[in-house]
């Protein structure tokens, strides 16, 4: 009788040498707030890279406000294009990123649809971090569209009287603001997480704010009660600073201030909403 088949078993050397691979390793600390975020930032940023239509509002909307309406209504309004454009540039800056503010609640929304909200919040990190690192990402945007129309006004003719460090607290100041409108549009797209609605939400809030300010005319023209909408409009202040601030005309402190208390205002209300409706999300 032939004897069983001796069944083969791994050496000793090699069982030990599996257990230290598997036991090896110590167990990765959990990343930091600030770590999350960015990576978060960079993921919405390498979507724009392999997806760069992304990036066409944020360019068209900008070109679109300031070349139009310079050449359009400009030696109607200020005499020439090139004195119109002191008062239009800075207005259309705040106009645009106000606008493209719209499109990082639609990516939070599309994130939400597909799936990938989900996987994220299963991960070990920060549950923040996934809001904030789109707010990265957004702040991005905004200095992209900012580049855009301060390049395009100067070579339009616009000279700011401010320099390089009014202009550059121009766009400090209404990024800012724009990222204030980004904690909103967030909150929306946690509430109706589709991608469509709340762009369609944000068109219906930021079109008559943008347009019932004073981006492109002095509110003393318009009617009493559309002058008392254009006063407490907080474009039309964060407009009023950015020309301040660029074309140094000195009365930026009132202004400024006023920027300032409605972006702390905004972000003191949605950021801690957008975050509370992230953490009860299911």
């Amino acid at each position: 009788m032939s004897s069983p088949a001796t069944i083969a078993r791994p050496a000793a050397a090699e069982t030990y040498q599996i257990d230290v691979l598997l036991t090896a390793g110590q167990p990765r600390r959990r990343a930091g707030a600030l770590a999350a975020s960015a990576t978060f930032g960079r993921r919405a940023m390498l979507k724009i890279k392999h997806d760069p239509k992304q990036l066409v509002d944020s360019a068209a909307i900008p070109i679109l406000f300031t070349v139009l309406f310079t050449y359009l209504f400009g030696g109607a309004i200020s005499g020439s294009p090139a004195n119109y454009l002191k008062v239009l540039l800075p207005g259309t800056l705040s106009m645009s990123i106000a606008i493209v503010t719209m499109y990082g609640g639609g990516r939070l929304a599309k994130d939400v649809t597909t799936g990938a909200f989900d996987r994220f919040r299963s991960l070990s990190v920060w549950r923040g971090a996934f809001v904030l690192g789109g707010l990265l990402s957004d702040a991005a945007r905004y200095l992209f569209a900012s580049a855009i129309v301060v390049v395009l006004g100067l070579a339009m003719g616009y000279r700011p009287d401010g320099g390089a460090p009014g202009v550059l607290a121009a766009v400090a100041l209404v990024v800012a603001f724009g990222l204030s409108l980004s904690c909103v549009w967030a909150a929306v797209a946690l509430l109706i997480p589709d991608p469509a609605v709340v762009i369609s939400i944000a068109n219906v809030v930021l079109m008559p704010l943008s347009f019932a300010s004073n981006v492109f005319v002095a509110p003393q023209t318009m009617p009493g009660w559309l002058q008392a909408v254009v006063t407490v409009n907080p474009i039309s202040h964060v407009a009023d600073a950015a020309r301040d601030l660029m074309n140094n005309s000195g009365g930026a402190g009132g202004p400024v201030a006023w920027s300032l208390i409605a972006t702390a205002a905004i972000t003191l209300v949605f950021a801690p909403l957008a975050l509370h409706l992230y953490s009860r999300q299911r």
